[in-house]
């Protein structure tokens, strides 16, 4: 394995990312139609409701107990990307707002000194399937942002910059810009206290698709920013001289830029980018902190304020069917889609 390549390994459920970022959910789920309330058509017979991690006819319920998803859990610390290309998710906080969004979109949650959130995935299709394909990158914050007022953005799939780059034979790769830069192209800006929005952190966050055959090329860096590519779908990759197949990240070291050479299918690929905070990192579960001390003094905080309470009938909340993509904020601000 030569210098640029520190490490190759299997994707699991949890992808295995390096700092400035925490880790990155993948969930892929072929729902089945659901039901007037939202519901699957097929019923639940057999999960372990509101601990269903079982993939079971290829979805899961995760901690939902009616509809798929997320319930209200709590963060504090860190930031959520969480990037949606096929399906919607219901997110609803303890700040108030609220929101659908999905088939392209990308919410980035600065969870900052707390923020209680749920996350739920409604079956809208009576008469079809109902799919669901999205990542959840869980990034740092520096000591200096733990506290940071919780914020929440919509970053909507009309407005995400794509850059088209095409190799000397003419094929074809795709570079979804959710943070950062690629050439002259720039990404929409982050959240505001998040460490992306600060270039010099050099923190990028892209979706690739390659054609078959296709090369595309990373751009150079710095040396000592953290690289790392996620292939999750598609044939073989060859790059820096090894041969790798789908379903393996690759770390990269800083510095030079990297030719990837995809194989014989469509190649998916998740880029991370960012130059390491190099602190401490304390985590209990969706608290992560500096020292023990501070956690502690986080999970008190949330057992006495919820981190201000939830405003919602249910901490499973959904939206009424009929609404369409939409963004309310704390601040009562809407947008619609």
């Amino acid at each position: 394995m030569t210098a640029i390549l520190k490490a190759i390994r299997p994707l699991g459920f949890h992808w295995q990312t390096q700092d400035p970022f925490l880790f990155c959910a993948h969930h892929l789920d072929v729902f089945p139609e659901g039901k007037p309330d939202m519901s699957p058509l097929t019923g639940l017979n057999g999960r372990q409701i509101g601990q269903d991690f079982s993939g079971q006819d290829g979805w899961s319920m995760y901690h939902g107990s009616k509809v798929p998803g997320f319930p209200a859990h709590p963060h504090k610390g860190f930031e959520t990307v969480t990037i949606v290309e096929e399906g919607l998710v219901d997110h609803s906080d303890s700040l108030g707002a609220a929101g659908r969004f999905g088939n392209g979109d990308t919410q980035w949650m600065t969870a900052g000194k707390g923020v209680m959130h749920s996350e739920m995935f409604p079956l809208l299709n009576e008469q079809n399937k109902n799919p669901l394909h999205l990542f959840q990158i869980w990034l740092n914050l520096p000591q200096a942002k733990k506290n940071v007022p919780a914020h929440f953005k919509m970053m909507w799939k009309e407005d995400i910059p794509v850059k088209i780059v095409k190799d000397e034979q003419g094929k074809t790769s795709h570079f979804k810009l959710i943070a950062g830069q690629f050439g002259a192209l720039k990404a929409l800006a982050p959240a505001p206290d998040s460490y992306a929005a600060d270039p010099a952190n050099e923190v990028a966050i892209w979706l690739i698709s390659a054609e078959a055959g296709a090369r595309f090329t990373l751009p150079e860096v710095g040396e000592g920013t953290n690289r790392s590519l996620f292939f999750y779908a598609g044939d073989h990759i060859e790059t820096a001289g090894e041969s790798i197949s789908e379903e393996h990240s690759i770390d990269l070291a800083g510095g030079k830029a990297l030719e990837i050479h995809n194989g014989n299918k469509t190649g998916y690929f998740l880029y991370l980018q960012g130059k390491p905070l190099g602190e401490k990192v304390v985590q209990h579960g969706p608290f992560v902190m500096n020292s023990n001390q501070e956690i502690q003094e986080a999970v008190y905080e949330f057992q006495r304020t919820q981190f201000g309470g939830w405003p919602w009938e249910s901490h499973e909340h959904t939206h009424p069917k009929e609404r369409g993509r939409f963004a309310i904020h704390a601040d009562g601000r809407e947008e619609t889609k």
